[in-house]
């Protein structure tokens, strides 16, 4: 088989097509190894190689039985994957609809009620700090997040520094969940958010941090977490959690999302990576 193997690849002629085709090939499989890092599937995809390698070795080697029976394994494997990777595949299939797989689309909110919105939280921050409040404050982006709503209640508000801090007051009805921000109106708060399932975040986190993190998973939100034990201030976007950040660094880092001084419309806008965006930096 390897001989055969072997003699093809010798006589291959590779044309411009073929070297484009190849290009594009090995793009997808690195952004499906990007999704899949650092998650369940990752060992999964591990003990799927162990198992090819045990397949073609025994093939090589003349052990029959065995080589029958992974033969077997492997076809039954076929049915079970899209199964096993439920998850990661519902997981592309959400950035390939938004557009991101690819390449990430530019934000550009260049009007004055979005600088309102994000005006007033930063007054609000400062303050759930000092009294160390927690809270988790979705903002939600270009992918809907209306059946995370439905699990709350809907206020349709507009959003000031004084409405923020009173849901998150510890004897508030709404204080332990999550509020949304959708098109610069509070729409709802009191949230249950899909909980990571990364297992390779810190010990240290607790449920509301890794709410945070599992919303940026399955959508393009940007998350703003304020400790209720530390008073710390986090952000979370793209499945990624940046801690330890002060008001100032917030500010940027938001306004660095939400606002671009010129908009770009040259080649540079349509490369898979987008000039100006903040590190991120996975706990």
């Amino acid at each position: 088989m390897w001989e055969q193997i072997l003699a093809g690849i010798s006589h291959l002629h590779l044309g411009w097509r073929d070297l484009i085709d190849i290009i594009i090939v090995t793009y997808i499989f690195y952004r499906l190894i990007l999704i899949i890092k650092g998650t369940r599937a990752e060992q999964l995809v591990k003990g799927l190689i162990i198992l090819l390698i045990a397949w073609a070795a025994s093939g090589i080697l003349g052990l029959k039985t065995i080589n029958w029976l992974l033969q077997g394994l492997m076809t039954v494997g076929l049915i079970a994957i899209p199964i096993i990777f439920q998850p990661e595949l519902r997981k592309a299939l959400e950035q390939l609809g938004r557009g991101t797989l690819f390449q990430r689309p530019l934000y550009e909110f260049e009007d004055n009620d979005s600088l309102g919105m994000l005006d007033e939280l930063f007054k609000a921050i400062p303050v759930l700090v000092k009294k160390r409040i927690g809270a988790l404050i979705v903002l939600e982006r270009e992918t809907g997040l209306k059946d995370i709503m439905e699990t709350g209640i809907k206020i349709e508000g507009i959003v000031t520094a004084e409405l923020v801090i009173n849901i998150f007051m510890p004897r508030s009805p709404l204080h332990d969940g999550a509020v949304i921000i959708q098109e610069n109106i509070l729409a709802a708060a009191g949230c249950f958010l899909p909980l990571t399932e990364n297992p390779n975040l810190s010990k240290e986190l607790g449920a509301r941090h890794r709410a945070a993190i599992g919303i940026t998973e399955i959508s393009d939100a940007l998350t703003i977490i304020i400790s209720e034990e530390t008073g710390v201030i986090s952000l979370a976007h793209n499945g990624k959690l940046t801690r330890y950040l002060d008001e100032k660094t917030l500010r940027s880092t938001l306004l660095n999302f939400y606002f671009k001084k010129t908009k770009r419309k040259s080649f540079s806008s349509y490369l898979p990576w987008r000039f100006g965006e903040p590190h991120e930096d996975e706990v």
